[in-house]
């Protein structure tokens, strides 16, 4: 057991580590030590049987607490921010509510269009937040949770590499859009790079982040009952 905890975190610990050194030498979107990490991890877990995937999950289940603890500290910005907050705030709730919904959606339309059975559809619908909530969430629904964070990572992604391209072809210069539109799309890896562009930003991107799940976590009874 003691021989398992040690040789599963250090795997876990080292692959986000190499992954870090890949991203910061090439600075490409695609390579952030999320996915190259995570696909590692998934290559070793399906090609060394000596790792059991089962007895890995347990053993790193203190990384999943951790998440949830980092992602509270976003909070810091929102505080140092509050002002903006204020002078903004009928503005962020109302970008919040849409884009939420129009994230919503667009996994619900998809899912029908492509004919998908009601349990992906159900893990499909909380794509477009936080990984601890969109969990909770599709737990909640009757999903698959495993699909859920496959589908929050790719939106993530995707949102990553192209958000702030689109914003600059837009003509958007606003911080506070720029940062509502990557927390909102991007979640997490999105107020990240929010950040890089400003600690204004960085908040505006941790408010958009937050209302998103909050809003999700209301609609969750209505969101079943449109599903089935």
């Amino acid at each position: 057991m003691v021989t398992n905890l040690v040789f599963s975190t250090l795997l876990t610990v080292t692959s986000y580590a190499v992954g870090l050194k890949v991203f910061r030498r090439y600075h490409k979107p695609w390579l952030n030590p999320l996915y190259t990490a995570t696909i590692f991890l998934v290559l070793v877990l399906v090609f060394v049987p000596s790792v059991n995937y089962e007895s890995y999950l347990q053993i790193t289940d203190v990384f999943s607490f951790l998440l949830g603890i980092a992602t509270i500290s976003l909070a810091v910005p929102l505080y140092k921010q509050i002002l903006v907050l204020k002078k903004h705030a009928k503005k962020i709730c109302l970008g919040v509510m849409l884009g939420s919904a129009g994230g919503i959606l667009s996994g619900l339309v998809l899912a029908k269009w492509l004919l998908f059975q009601d349990k992906i559809l159900l893990s499909l619908i909380s794509k477009s937040v936080t990984i601890p909530v969109a969990l909770s969430v599709t737990d909640m629904l009757g999903g698959i949770p495993s699909l859920t964070v496959l589908f929050a990572l790719s939106s993530a992604l995707f949102s990553l590499m192209l958000g702030p391209k689109i914003l600059q072809m837009a003509g958007i210069k606003s911080k506070v859009a720029k940062g509502m539109a990557l927390g909102a799309s991007a979640q997490a890896l999105g107020v990240n790079r929010a950040l890089q562009w400003g600690e204004e930003e960085g908040s505006m991107g941790s408010v958009a982040m937050c209302t998103s799940a909050v809003f999700l976590s209301i609609l969750v009874p209505f969101l079943g009952l449109v599903v089935h």
